[in-house]
């Protein structure tokens, strides 16, 4: 006999007043678990992860089977990221990526492949069906321009014997820094 009413009269306003103490109490729990925040001004930028590159890269060096190169990055790009892979496959090979926040907030990846550019863009990209839009030089080398203004863009040259990719949501200002770096850095020792 909790109910006093019979079912058929309770209305909307019933189960608002039934999910007031519920709310109440998960939000008494998120607060206590300090997993929520009240930010009246928008979200604001976290701390950005701490990735030693300089280990990482020269960890790949003698593992991978292809020249490594570790960029002298700008000052006030901060490693954040890494990861090694392996391209199954015909063409495919091992692939060595380090991810960067530039000056300007914005991310930045290098990835480094044994693997051919036709495989390594669509594993990068994580789709079959990018394309390229276009092409950069940098310090007279060619780079192939993958992805449109304003998405996700994808740079790839041939260095030889490893194709270099750079990848994310940096400007074109970001990408030609690298680039024209990684021009200059010479592989790691193995």
């Amino acid at each position: 006999m909790a109910n006093s009413k019979p079912r058929i009269l309770n209305n909307n306003r019933d189960m608002v007043w039934s999910l007031i103490p519920l709310v109440i109490a998960c939000l008494l729990i998120a607060g206590v678990a300090s997993q929520c925040s009240l930010s009246p001004g928008g979200p604001k930028q976290g701390p950005i992860p701490n990735f030693d590159v300089n280990t990482a890269l020269q960890y790949d060096a003698p593992e991978i089977g292809f020249p490594v190169r570790n960029p002298s990055v700008p000052e006030g790009w901060t490693p954040n990221s890494g990861s090694r892979a392996t391209i199954s496959g015909d063409n495919g090979g091992a692939v060595s990526t380090v991810g960067y926040i530039t000056g300007t907030g914005a991310y930045l990846q290098l990835t480094q492949s044994s693997a051919t550019e036709e495989q390594l863009v669509p594993f990068v990209a994580g789709s079959e069906t990018a394309y390229a839009s276009g092409a950069q030089n940098v310090s007279g080398r060619d780079w192939v321009v993958y992805g449109e203004e304003g998405s996700r863009n994808y740079w790839v040259s041939d260095f030889g014997d490893v194709r270099i990719l750079l990848g994310g949501t940096a400007s074109t200002e970001d990408f030609t820094t690298l680039a024209s770096i990684l021009e200059v850095t010479e592989p790691l020792a193995p």
